[in-house]
């Protein structure tokens, strides 16, 4: 790692990693002593509870498919900050990142002299993403949210074509406890006269986010009524589709990811780039430039293989909903005779829950610790395990390896006919699988 980096990015860290301040205030103020970077360029604005980052991926491929230069920014990172920040793909190497680093810090430092609190961690990485694109230049930025939308540091881009993803019950602490809450927080990144491209939501979420576009006068498509997934099979390495977008049929779609979820976040993904590309009744999108875009894609983290002999999955499911894809992709995609979990989570998630969808998924679970200041304890994660698994079908140890070289050895214990058909799964959170990313995947 490059030494200046490695400053720069302690620098950042203290600014507080979790540290949230929702006031638009401050990253309106660095961005327009920075000249608006974020305006030199149209964007895509996503958010949601689940799928963002895979469908914020697809649309990055799907776009660049067709001849655009894409800058893409998504959160958290699994290894590096500069994976926040994607340029045609890939992430900002380590000295652009620095230099960019040392144009924005300057004026950050005098907003933070200026304002009653400092900028955020994820503000710096929001404003240093707006200015990595417009310096590099890009034709469009793909732009997540970090948490909700109406407050979040991205929301100061008023994109033309946004996005909400399948929405569900998490972050409750800052969000609201109702799903009408936390879809009336989502549905502020839609600004007058957008094009909303919306997940299926439960009732109560999609309510309150017809009722917004109605007020700010945007235009919104539907799954399952403007556009839908019409069919799905099984493929080596993930899936076929046939996809109805909302300019015509698309089939012999390959999607290089597996699960039901995956195919849901690619109908979105469409939907958004034919929106964002114009495209309608009259002109649909050239289906090869759409079977390229979306054979291109890829997803870390997400039902992703990195061992075989025994099998090992990593996923990044971290609520009920994700655990509850997670648990239908593997019963739909995979057979194993096998296959071994290990669990770790953070303390303020619904852990019961996950625990509960995964617990007829898998024959046994090794609880441990992440290495996020916000891990649940392994003794407390340990205890709801039991409850939901029973006592000799958990197992608890310290820490990551430890508990996935005991997780693998679980899976091979006995086996008469070799390793087919066992795996090991790790799980239940964005940082579990970050950390077990570092440990495997070279």
């Amino acid at each position: 790692m490059n030494e200046e980096f490695r400053r720069v990015d302690a620098e950042l860290m203290k600014r507080g990693y979790t540290r949230m301040v929702f006031d638009l205030g401050r990253i309106e103020a660095l961005l327009d002593l920075l000249g608006n970077p974020q305006r030199a360029y149209p964007s895509v604005h996503l958010t949601g509870t689940n799928g963002k980052t895979s469908t914020a991926r697809m649309i990055d491929s799907l776009l660049r498919a067709h001849g655009l230069r894409v800058g893409r920014y998504t959160s958290p990172h699994m290894s590096s900050v500069r994976e926040r920040i994607s340029i045609e793909g890939e992430p900002v190497g380590e000295e652009r990142f620095v230099d960019i680093y040392r144009e924005v810090e300057p004026v950050a430092s005098y907003v933070d002299g200026e304002a009653d609190e400092p900028l955020t961690y994820f503000d710096m990485t929001t404003a240093l993403a707006f200015a990595a694109f417009a310096d590099a230049p890009v034709d469009v930025g793909v732009i997540e949210v970090g948490l909700g939308g109406v407050d979040d540091s991205t929301n100061v881009i008023q994109a033309r074509t946004c996005v909400i993803t399948p929405i569900g019950l998490d972050h409750t602490e800052w969000l609201g406890d109702t799903l009408e809450d936390i879809a009336l927080a989502k549905v502020g990144i839609v600004h007058k006269g957008a094009t909303l491209i919306c997940a299926a939501q439960p009732d109560e979420a999609m309510e309150p986010i017809l009722r917004h576009c109605a007020e700010v006068e945007a235009t919104i498509a539907r799954e399952g009524t403007e556009f839908a997934v019409l069919a799905r099979s099984l493929a080596v390495g993930g899936q076929m589709l046939a996809l109805q977008g909302l300019s015509g049929v698309y089939e012999g779609i390959y999607l290089p990811l597996h699960g039901a979820h995956q195919a849901q976040n690619a109908a979105v993904a469409l939907a958004t780039v034919e929106a964002f590309l114009g495209a309608g009744t009259v002109r649909s999108l050239d289906a090869s430039v759409v079977q390229e875009g979306f054979a291109d894609v890829t997803s870390p983290g997400r039902l992703e293989r990195v061992r075989s002999a025994p099998t090992l999955l990593l996923d990044a499911a971290h609520n009920p909903a994700g655990m509850k894809a997670l648990v239908t992709a593997l019963t739909e995609e995979f057979d194993f005779r096998r296959l071994i979990a290990v669990v770790a989570t953070l303390g303020d998630k619904d852990v019961r829950g996950m625990l509960d969808l995964l617990e007829s998924a898998v024959d046994a679970v090794v609880v441990t610790k992440n290495t996020s200041p916000r891990a649940m304890p392994v003794t407390e994660l340990n205890d709801l395990a039991v409850d939901m698994f029973g006592e000799d079908r958990v197992r608890a140890v310290s820490n990551l390896p430890d508990a996935i070289e005991l997780a693998v050895a679980l899976a091979e214990e006995d086996l008469e006919l070799g390793l087919g058909g066992v795996g090991v799964l790790v799980t239940g959170s964005v940082v579990t699988v970050a950390d077990a990313r570092k440990l495997l995947v070279r």
